[in-house]
């Protein structure tokens, strides 16, 4: 099917360009200059937005081809993640400049957002130097972050952040006490009474000074999908009654000054700054109260919530943001600082957790596509009259669809729609009572998918498409079945309806002439991603390009013949660096996609700097409790048998058994 393009330029240049494919796919918009399109058609990464430093992503894939490593494969570029952290650094530290702010600000990562070591290792390494620091949201979290924070610069009272949120246990608090003697600068956050009781308790078992924050339910309500996160109803934190408590309870103890640090969360992938700007002026306000009632606060947690444009359309929408990084910074940096002068309190160190603004970037899915499924747009005539010639009498559903199909002219689409439409819920109907045969019903399908392209085509010439043929994109769009889980890479697809950008990531100097959804490689109907990035328009098929016939290669004995097989056709996704690895799950037993690192060297040429190979069947099958040696011994005693009885070779159960082995130690994807 012929793709009805928004993009006008190429029809007026008479070709198409790299440029075209850039704006039909929305990279500029999304891709911040992170990634480009150069002039071969090729999509590239721009790790610090030089464009006189850039990677060729489809070159990337084909030298990794060269040693073994197959998609699907997610590739993680460190020196987008360094731009980003110092972009964000840079923002507030412009806003404050500007605004002659003195408290400082410090952003800290929620481990949560990726947990892969190698990103966490990388983000506490850069802490040390732009001020930066980590956040641990349960027990095992808290453990990995005080090992990173003692490899990452080491330990000391003026050490990077350790902020620590979510619920606590007895020994969740402990040990962050303990932590405070050994001289990290860690600041568990209180959630519930209780956790300041314990705080209290454990404080004065080690004779120690801790640094408490607390956080507090805002009357201001979060936006977007997890609004609910913020507010009076939020899962977490303590009501302003609550928190006056708290002060009275700390005041007893003599250790009010010990509480330093005020949190509240709006919300994750905030895309309103409004909404932002109302909760920080009502959180100050509470600071600067806390400050007047003698408690030691210092330090200004605003908690998550600056958001990633994954639809480039820079508006207040679900997959989108209205502002930027610089407006962000400016707005908090104001807020914070009008409200805090007019209370002559002193400016606190601004904190921030914006973990998915900080690794979103950083990671794209490289995944192939395994072939196609289409409704074709021209019936086979012979097969359908022969088909016709064989009936006792042809059913007249059918007969009015091969008339529909062709009479149809430009003046008659509607009709031809209208007619072809009743003609297939009549001949439907009349299969499912027994009055027509199989071979009439595939008459049937064909005539209607040919009919449906016929009128898609005619409307594109005349430049409208009416209201009743909007869903024809849709209904006819092909299904591109490529090698990869949805629930493994891209689960909150799956889970929430988040958009990810998708684009082809070669080829771009071609027009894409066919429509598609994605399907993945499990057996799950829900397996399938049916709605793309386009500027808040809801589209349900993305342009793809046709798959090119491989061309047989003489020398193999093994070349497929001419019509099977296609030359490698391979589709990027982008943005993933936040959530997806750690959410993923082993639905149909596929594991983890390798993963591999890249960076530009001096010489502006790319470079593995570390490959972590995804999971084998054999470790897959050990997630789930199997033991892979019960395993073995049960096909090795079950082939033997079959040997002994005759239904199998001894040459056909060697085979069996060496395929086994070796699939057990593959790749739980489809390999070459």
């Amino acid at each position: 099917m012929a793709t009805i393009s928004s993009v006008k330029n190429a029809f007026l240049q008479g070709r198409w360009t790299p440029e075209d494919a850039s704006r039909l796919y929305g990279i500029a918009d999304w891709g911040k200059g992170y990634i480009g399109v150069n002039n071969a058609g090729h999509v590239t990464v721009l790790p610090t937005k030089d464009p006189a430093r850039q990677i060729d992503l489809h070159e990337v894939i084909q030298g990794l081809k060269e040693r073994g490593i197959h998609t699907p494969v997610l590739l993680r570029f460190n020196d987008i993640l360094e731009h980003r952290l110092r972009e964000i650094r840079k923002a507030f530290d412009d806003a404050m400049a500007d605004q002659a702010y003195v408290g400082g600000y410090s952003c800290v990562y929620p481990i949560k957002v990726n947990q892969q070591r190698h990103v966490c290792e990388q983000i506490a390494n850069l802490a040390v130097e732009l001020n930066f620091g980590l956040e641990a949201g349960s027990k095992p979290e808290l453990l990995a972050v005080l090992g990173l924070s003692a490899t990452a610069g080491g330990p000391g009272v003026n050490g990077m952040p350790i902020i620590c949120n979510g619920f606590k246990d007895s020994e969740f608090i402990e040990t962050c006490v303990l932590a405070t003697k050994l001289g990290r600068n860690i600041l568990p956050v209180v959630e519930k009474f209780s956790e300041l009781e314990l705080i209290v308790k454990h404080a004065k078992q080690y004779n120690v000074r801790p640094r408490i924050g607390i956080r507090v339910k805002l009357s201001s309500r979060g936006a977007g999908r997890w609004e609910s996160s913020a507010g009076v109803r939020s899962k977490f934190g303590l009501f302003v009654s609550e928190v006056l408590q708290a002060v009275e309870y700390l005041k007893a103890h003599d250790m009010l000054d010990c509480l330093n640090l005020l949190h509240c969360h709006v919300g994750s992938q905030l895309y309103d700054i409004r909404v932002l700007k109302n909760a920080i002026n009502e959180l100050t306000h509470i600071y600067c109260e806390l400050h007047r009632l003698g408690a030691g606060v210092t330090m200004l947690d605003i908690g998550g919530g600056m958001g990633v444009d994954y639809d480039g359309s820079q508006s207040a929408w679900s997959s989108s943001i209205n502002y930027s990084v610089q407006e962000y910074a400016a707005d908090v940096v104001y807020r914070v600082k009008s409200v805090c002068d007019d209370a002559k309190v002193p400016h606190p160190l601004i904190v921030s957790e914006s973990g998915r603004a900080m690794v979103a970037y950083s990671s794209i899915l490289v995944l192939d596509v395994l072939g196609t499924s289409r409704f074709e747009a021209n019936p086979d005539m012979p097969a359908i009259e022969k088909a016709m010639k064989a009936e006792t009498e042809v059913p007249q559903p059918v007969l009015d669809l091969l008339d529909t199909y062709r009479s149809m002219t430009d003046r008659n689409l509607l009709e031809a729609y209208h007619d072809s439409t009743q003609a297939r819920d009549e001949a439907m109907s009349l299969f499912s009572l027994g009055y027509m045969s199989l071979p009439m019903r595939a008459a049937v399908e064909q005539l209607f998918w040919a009919i449906s392209h016929k009128l898609l085509e005619r409307a594109a010439k005349k430049g409208e498409l009416p209201e009743e043929f909007e869903s024809l994109p849709e209904s006819l769009s092909d299904i591109y079945f490529c090698n990869f889980s949805l629930f493994q890479s891209m689960p909150d697809s799956w889970a929430i309806d988040q958009l990810f950008p998708i684009a082809p990531i070669h080829r771009l100097n071609e027009e894409p002439q066919r429509r598609g959804i994605l399907s993945d490689i499990t057996c799950d109907s829900d397996g399938k991603v049916d709605h793309f990035v386009d500027k808040r328009v809801d589209k349900k098929s993305l342009e793809l390009h046709e798959l090119r016939e491989a061309a047989p290669d003489p020398l193999a004995a093994s070349s497929l013949p001419k019509g099977h097989g296609h030359e490698p056709y391979y589709l990027g996704v982008f943005l993933l660096g936040a959530y997806q690895e750690i959410l993923g799950d082993l639905h149909n037993l596929l594991g983890d996609t390798h993963a591999v690192h890249i960076s530009l060297d001096s010489s502006n040429h790319w470079e593995i700097d570390e490959v972590i190979e995804g999971d084998t069947v054999e470790e897959v099958l050990s997630y789930v409790q199997y033991d892979v040696a019960d395993l073995k011994r049960a096909m090795r005693q079950d082939i033997e048998a079959a040997c002994r009885q005759g239904r199998l070779t001894f040459a056909e159960g060697k085979s069996l058994l060496k395929y086994y082995d070796d699939g057990l130690e593959g790749y739980t994807y489809l390999e070459e």
